[in-house]
């Protein structure tokens, strides 16, 4: 492959600095005819930088969006190398003719292509336990992994969960971030009394994904969730592995969350939009990583050294969705209900159909629910179909008739009989307030 093209070009000018207001002088008010005024400005030059990154994944598209929201907040003008499908390939890279280079240094094959590289180079990537195993010339500017893991378990202890444990990956040379997010949970158990044998159960890695071992990989992952003490929280290291254990669970009819209450890594649409039950997930630092990167990245094209600092980025907090509202049930009829009320109640489910399915009578299935819940079934299922509404509105990329048909309200005019009876407005008052700026 041929050195890497320069396609993108992001640039962004100042303003000018003069007051408009001042008064003018007698040099500028009536200025004499003179060629050398009229001289064209030089641009200042703009840096040719590559971003090393597979966009496919969500993390390294939000730190790509990081890096532009900082070219877009400062005067700065960069010429950024992509390829055009937004994929990593280092063929040629040591022919770049650029003056810089962001890089996912979690792929061991691009740190060890651009180790020596006579470019300035900021690495991003996970964090690590024994800082021997972080870069020694590039600063680097890394996602907080102990933090991850201690705001997922503590968020799982809050919901009233006494059993834990994590799913993750198996060992390879691009998963030590994976292996770091199991050290975080280990500690975090261990600190809790848990013995390291004990932990080691609570670790499950599974099969990585591929066409021709996938039922195998469910079929095992059903068997370690159903040999787990109930209720039990767990946590993924990617919204990827979270949804696989949603698939699990409903295929094989463990109810979420009630036996297993289930929080990923990453906040990724994509993974929330394959799943029937809303996924709860760590927000990831992500974008201020990569504005981090390159604002050191700018320092650098202009003379700043900072050797093998290292920054550790937290993350920003919690989607909280129902795959964690872990609300304990004695009746496991109601467990079951709820299940089955969680994938479809917005498809037009009735009460009866939800009976047949715990199979039960409808009558007393409802006494179940007025004991457990304080509510009828029909006020269970509108209740999921609210919370839906809700969640597409406050997106604002959805028509309100399009809401009401996705949820499955019978009209626009009965979704808004029970906003208003629900909540006290319309439902576009309800986005208008979503989308409100929080005072402070």
């Amino acid at each position: 492959m041929a050195a890497f093209p320069l396609k993108s070009r992001i640039n962004e000018t100042g303003n000018g600095t003069g007051d408009k207001h001042a008064a003018p002088t007698a040099d500028t008010a009536y200025p004499r005819a003179n060629p050398t005024m009229t001289k064209p400005s030089v641009p200042p030059k703009a840096h040719r930088i590559a971003l090393l990154f597979n966009a496919n994944k969500v993390y390294d598209r939000e730190i790509i969006t990081g890096v532009g929201n900082y070219l877009l907040s400062t005067r700065i003008g960069w010429d950024v190398f992509l390829e055009e499908d937004f994929r990593c390939r280092l063929t040629g890279i040591e022919r770049f003719d650029g003056d810089g280079i962001i890089a996912d240094f979690d792929d061991p094959a691009v740190s060890e292509a651009l180790q020596g590289s006579p470019l300035p180079v900021v690495a991003v990537g996970s964090s690590y336990e024994d800082g021997s195993d972080y870069p020694s010339d590039v600063p680097y500017i890394a996602t907080d992994n102990l933090k991850l893991i201690s705001l997922a378990y503590t968020h799982l202890i809050g919901a009233g969960l006494q059993h834990f444990a994590l799913y993750s990956l198996p060992p390879s040379p691009n998963h030590r971030w994976a292996r770091q997010r199991e050290l975080a949970f280990a500690r975090l158990r261990g600190a809790d009394g848990r013995s390291p044998e004990a932990i080691e159960d609570e670790i499950y890695r599974g099969l990585s994904t591929s066409a021709p071992s996938w039922n195998q990989a469910i079929e095992q992952l059903t068997h370690w969730l159903q040999a787990l003490p109930k209720p039990v929280g767990i946590i993924a290291v990617t919204d990827a592995r979270a949804r696989h254990l949603l698939q699990a669970c409903l295929m094989s009819g463990i109810p979420v969350p009630e036996e297993v209450a289930i929080i990923g890594i990453d906040n990724d649409p994509l993974a929330r939009t394959l799943t029937r039950i809303p996924l709860s997930s760590v927000i990831q630092g992500t974008e201020e990583m990569g504005r981090t990167a390159a604002h050191l990245l700018h320092q650098m094209l202009h003379g700043a050294r900072f050797g093998a600092r290292r920054i550790l980025v937290p993350p920003v907090g919690i989607n909280v969705l129902e795959s964690t509202r872990h609300r304990p049930v004695a009746s496991p009829y109601v467990a079951r209900a709820r299940h089955f009320i969680r994938q479809y109640a917005c498809q037009g489910i009735r009460t009866e159909q939800v009976a047949d399915y715990v199979g039960v009578s409808r009558s007393s299935l409802e006494e179940h629910f007025r004991r457990e819940l304080n509510c009828t079934i029909h006020q269970e299922i509108l209740r999921q179909k609210l919370d839906a509404a809700k969640a597409l509105l406050a997106r604002r990329d959805m028509a309100t008739a399009e809401v009401a048909i996705r949820c499955g309200f019978t009209s626009l005019q009965y979704m808004h009989a029970v906003f208003r009876r629900e909540l006290g407005c319309t439902p576009r008052e309800f986005q208008e307030r979503a989308s409100a700026p929080t005072p402070g």
